[in-house]
């Protein structure tokens, strides 16, 4: 058995991820925000686990600038964590986000790291040191042409402290890429 971590560029290396992210995230599992289905943005790094050579685990890193409480910040983001069904509860997805978490660090830049969660991996991400934010987040969503500034609000984000730890507030993702 061997053990490999990998970190690539996001769009690059998108056929790797392809069938392990569309396996766990299924189309019809769509969330909808009153502009219509989220649209996730594309991530600029991607971390993947091999084991034996197979892609067992992936997680998406994101650099944004946004603003919290009107102060501008540099946020690093996590999201489509996936880890492929048969080799579930053996630490991969714990050592995927140890790895994102640790090259956003690396980067010396990140305010702080933000995702958002369902119910049932709460507990997951609280164990490693994620916090629930009790604040509003905003985000950017297309609907047609334009884009629109909305509230995010159809999982619980929480953040990852870093040089801020913000636990409320007004948290607004509506920036540009990094």
């Amino acid at each position: 058995m061997s053990i490999e971590i990998d970190i690539q560029t996001g769009d690059s290396s998108w056929p790797r991820a392809q069938p392990l992210v569309m396996a766990s995230f299924p189309p019809d599992a769509a969330m909808i925000l009153p502009t219509g289905p989220v649209q996730w943005a594309n991530p600029d790094l991607r971390v993947f686990i091999e084991d034996d050579e197979e892609v067992v685990c992936h997680v998406g890193i994101y650099r944004r600038i946004g603003t919290w409480k009107g102060r501008k910040i540099r946020l690093g983001g996590v999201g489509g964590v996936a880890t492929h069904a048969d080799h579930r509860r053996k630490g991969y997805a714990g050592l995927a986000l140890t790895a994102a978490i640790q090259t956003l660090r690396d980067e010396r830049s990140i305010d702080f790291a933000v995702l958002v969660c369902r119910p049932y991996n709460e507990a997951f991400y609280e164990k490693r040191g994620w916090h629930a934010f009790g604040g509003e987040m905003y985000v950017e969503q297309k609907s047609g042409d334009k884009s629109a500034r909305v509230l995010f609000d159809v999982m619980k984000p929480y953040v990852f402290d870093m040089r801020y730890g913000p636990r409320d507030g007004v948290l607004d993702l509506c920036g540009l890429p990094w």
